[in-house]
């Protein structure tokens, strides 16, 4: 990769500002420097970008910072010309304060250490969850703000980007037979999927996204993970469904890091925006984004030499495309019985990837209030109306996913027996087989639990503990399992899973 050599003046200039030689992309290059990072959109025309003009890179600059500013404030700064002075030279500065004719465009924005990003913390296995949660976060936020697309037909769309895919896979020298199956099933699945696309496009899902949402575009930006680098110079690419633009960011996770870590992403995305029913069109869509990065993998392979993992980016498109079937699990009992813990434990084994969607009633009770799951609630959020509305949510989100072909795991203590008949009543309605799973523990383990908890979604007290055990459950008829030591084993057996890490 080079600088174009009519802007190597200005790169010049840019690289003695910041006194460091730039990172390149095939249309950027950025001078990372103690206190400044200074973007210079490459004079270059590819097949889906024409920055050649000094028009378009400054068109494109400014919707770059448009676009990101608002999610990464501090972070994208601003806007500056690069002036020739009078005297020939070249000189940065905003509009008005240097004299001269404007010679290019570059982005001002703040230096992030290269350990910073979110694909070089993967890398060395220091994402945890508290950043996996806060990329769920990040992503939940910036879907609500965009702007809503209408009149978009999302079946279309995505049959172009299937196209796209199969034209760019063969171009790049993939396996010719492999590309044509898989582009058989990705179009068989696109057929049972295309009223769905079209309900949610109609239901306000198509929106202005961001377009490139992976890893490398996610950094850790004063304390926090901060999405950058939206998509900004092709509308279409970025004016998708959300859960298409988060799937990107789950393919890459499922790669990179592995399901659970996937698994974790979709469960709080969904807690914050209860969008359970994107996971009816997850599959297409992760495959649809494993083969992007096949492509382009097997691509760069070919220019340089160099295996970017290309045919293992394919049997991941592929694999997406054969799900494994959807069933519901519900776990119950009392407070501090470790409810939650299980269910996270088991939800990356359960169903197509990236595994088991984990609707929890604690959390849709906090986002039925706008708050975070960790946010604590006031005694009257707990009315008998209010849970009855949280049970019938739980319910109704649990058999849309399930009909949708997603493995559910609900979470709450379904105490009356009108919520665990809800529930089944849920998995009936899908279609799809049940297992009730009840876990058992003493009331001085509880009490114990309870007292230790720290940042959970439950709002439980050791008071509330007391008053659930002394109620009437009633008849029960789902499996008892013991929770006063680890209940993930016999979970596991009772489900008939293997042991985490088989084969």
């Amino acid at each position: 990769m080079t600088i174009p050599a009519p802007q190597q003046p200005v790169a010049a200039l840019l690289r003695c500002l910041t006194g460091a030689d730039p990172i390149e992309t095939h249309v950027s290059a950025i001078f990372v420097g103690p206190d400044q990072a200074l973007k210079l959109k490459k004079a270059v025309r590819l097949g889906f970008l024409d920055f050649t003009s000094l028009a378009a890179r400054e068109r494109f600059t400014r919707r770059e910072l448009e676009i990101n500013q608002p999610f990464a404030p501090g972070l994208y700064r601003d806007v500056q010309p690069v002036v020739r002075q009078p005297d020939g030279g070249l000189a940065l500065g905003g509009a008005g304060e240097v004299p001269g004719e404007v010679v290019d465009w570059v982005l001002r924005m703040a230096p992030v250490p290269a350990g910073d990003f979110l694909d070089a913390v993967a890398a060395r296995g220091g994402l945890t969850p508290d950043m996996l949660d806060q990329m769920a976060d990040a992503a939940a936020a910036l879907h609500a703000a965009s702007p809503v697309l209408r009149d978009v037909d999302a079946p279309a769309a995505m049959a172009a980007v299937l196209a796209g895919n199969r034209q760019a896979a063969l171009a790049a020298g993939l396996p010719a037979a492999r590309v044509e199956a898989w582009t058989a099933a990705a179009a068989a699945m696109l057929g049972r999927i295309s009223p769905l696309l079209a309900a949610r496009a109609a239901a306000g899902k198509v929106r202005r996204c961001h377009g490139d949402l992976h890893l490398k575009n996610l950094c850790l930006w004063e304390g926090r993970v901060t999405a950058f680098d939206a998509l900004e110079f092709d509308e279409e690419l970025a004016s998708i469904d959300t859960g298409y633009d988060l799937a990107f960011l789950l393919m890459d996770l499922e790669h990179r890091v592995g399901r659970p870590a996937a698994n974790r992403v979709m469960n709080r995305y969904v807690a914050r925006s209860g969008d359970a029913g994107m996971t009816g069109a997850l599959p297409f869509w992760l495959s649809q984004r494993a083969m992007i990065r096949a492509h382009v993998e097997a691509a760069r392979a070919r220019g340089s030499g160099q295996d970017g993992g290309a045919l293992a980016y394919l049997t991941l498109a592929e694999e997406m495309l054969r799900p494994a079937p959807p069933r519901l699990v519900a776990v119950g009992g009392l407070q501090g019985t470790g409810k939650s813990r299980l269910a996270r434990a088991l939800a990356p084994g359960l169903g197509a990837a990236p595994g088991a969607l984990v609707l929890r009633s604690d959390e849709i009770r906090k986002r039925r209030h706008g708050l975070a799951p960790e946010e604590r609630l006031p005694a009257e959020a707990y009315t008998a109306e209010e849970s009855a509305a949280v049970f019938a949510e739980l319910a109704a989100l649990a058999a849309e996913a399930a009909r949708g072909g997603q493995a559910v795991i609900a979470d709450a203590a379904f105490l009356r027996p009108e919520e665990r008949a809800q529930i089944e009543s849920a998995a009936a309605s899908a279609g799809v087989p049940f297992t009730g799973i009840w876990l058992t523990a003493p009331l001085p383990v509880l009490r114990a639990r309870i007292a230790a908890r720290r940042g959970d979604a439950s709002d439980a007290t050791i008071a509330v503990l007391e008053a659930a055990a002394a109620r009437d459950i009633g008849p029960m008829s789902w499996q008892e399992v013991d929770a006063s030591g680890d209940p993930i084993p016999a979970a596991r057996m009772l489900l008939r899973l293997p042991p985490p890490g088989s084969c």
